[in-house]
């Protein structure tokens, strides 16, 4: 039997995948655009809708700027009120480990999980930055090195929280007047290097027990601390060899925690371009690039990498001649991708050299070093690479992210799932109520 594949739809707000500037772009923000994309999603027969959640806006020279100016809307806000509006489609929300405590999270994530009939699901992620960490109580408190001790011990936290409850607790008996079976349930008490609580947890055991588990690290610490934990990563190797090389690292780990290879989903992220054919969709790809990356983007994405204020550049000019500037004040705050940049001066090198091989401008250079155009081609060419993909262990499934939010998903919906569903490969109806059930997995005891 084929594996079958597990599809989610990303609602990234606005970054350097999504096109807001496309006539058919709408809000990031309004109730409508949630609901738009997360029943696309459902009627397409999706696992789960996926919401990102940034806790500070991105800046760059102190200043908010395109790639992230409409904000970020709470998570559980958003996941509750879609709640009402689906019946069957997962919900699962980014939610961090760094700046919350386990208490709140467990609380929100049961109450989540009931008003959804075993829906939710739970991103962990985590934060290493002050910048982003100014806007809470013990901003820059946490050590880079120690936010996967936190993570994991705020999991374990929560996963106690969860369990706090056994499932027959409530008996809600009429006749004889007994509600519950133990009025002693809800006890805890955890202590350890980050958390010391105790108490009673107050709500009741939820439909999957616990939310679904995902994680998106990547780092050797990440790809550890989902194989103890995590019911599914996000990954963003999507590729055939480095999608095999990162899915059978990953699998590799699950036995060490009693784990089987079926007890964790690898799923990518992945962005697709449709077309009537294949050079159709290569010629829509070419101009979604460009559209994703303006001339004030390419500059932006530029001085990520210079450490340097690039704004009297022209875009469709060469590149500085200056060297990046390589000392710890960043001129872009709290993004992750200053980190990814370990030799400034090399990439700086390396950059120059392709720029003058093929003659490329600032701006046509950074349309090809941020490329994420992970399926381009006509529906029957995508629906096979994502098949041969999960078939041949590099995913079990993608994270799709349209670039234009919320209409985005429409067309894959109606014309790559069905090829998939032809092949016998993808669900024609949901087999069970619960996200768990949709992946395959168990409910905790």
């Amino acid at each position: 039997m084929p594996k079958q594949v597990h599809l989610a739809a990303h609602f990234p707000g606005v970054n350097n995948t999504t096109v807001w500037s496309d006539p058919r772009a709408g809000s990031h923000i309004e109730f409508d655009s949630f609901v738009k994309l997360a029943q696309t999603a459902e009627r397409a027969k999706f696992d789960f809708f996926f919401l990102a959640e940034g806790l500070r806006l991105r800046e760059q020279g102190v200043q908010i700027y395109d790639l992230d100016v409409v904000g970020r809307p709470d998570t559980f806000t958003v996941l509750a009120a879609l709640a009402a509006v689906t019946t069957h489609l997962g919900l699962a929300g980014t939610i961090n480990s760094t700046f919350n405590e386990p208490y709140e999270v467990a609380r929100q994530f049961a109450s989540l999980d009931h008003l959804s009939d075993g829906r939710a699901a739970w991103n962990v992620v985590t934060s290493w930055d002050a910048f982003t960490g100014e806007n809470f109580r013990r901003g820059g408190f946490l050590a880079e090195g120690d936010r996967y001790t936190r993570a994991t011990q705020f999991l374990a936290t929560a996963a106690e929280l969860f369990d706090s409850w056994p499932a027959d607790a409530v008996v809600a008996d009429k006749t004889s007047g007994v509600f519950l079976r133990d009025g002693s349930v809800g006890g805890f008490q955890h202590t350890d290097q980050h958390f010391d609580i105790a108490g009673r947890f107050n709500v009741p055991r939820s439909p999957q027990g616990r939310p679904v588990i995902l994680q998106a690290g990547d780092s050797d610490g990440g790809r550890e601390f989902a194989a103890a934990t995590a019911d599914a990563i996000f990954s963003r190797h999507g590729t055939l060899v480095e999608g095999q090389k990162f899915y059978e690292d990953v699998k590799r780990r699950l036995p060490a925690y009693g784990r089987t290879r079926d007890s964790l989903k690898v799923l990518p992220a992945a962005t697709f371009i449709l077309g009537d054919t294949d050079a159709d969709a290569q010629e829509k790809a070419a101009v979604v690039r460009r559209q994703q990356v303006s001339g004030a983007t390419a500059i932006k994405l530029l001085e990520q990498l210079w450490n340097r204020d690039l704004s009297g550049y022209d875009p469709d000019g060469p590149l500085p001649e200056i060297d990046p500037d390589v000392s710890d004040s960043h001129i872009a705050k709290g993004r992750a991708s200053v980190r990814m940049h370990r030799d400034p001066i090399a990439t700086a090198n390396e950059w120059r050299a392709r720029a003058e091989a093929e003659k490329l401008s600032i701006r046509d250079l950074i349309v090809e070093v941020t490329n994420r155009q992970t399926f381009i081609g006509a529906p029957a060419t995508v629906a096979t690479e994502i098949n041969d993909l999960v078939q041949q262990d590099a995913a079990d499934g993608f994270i799709l992210v349209p670039h234009v939010t919320p209409d985005g998903l429409d067309e894959f919906a109606d014309t790559v799932v069905p090829l998939l569903q032809e092949r016998g490969v993808f669900r024609t109806e949901y087999s069970g109520p619960t996200l768990r059930d949709h992946l395959g997995l168990e409910v905790p005891a």
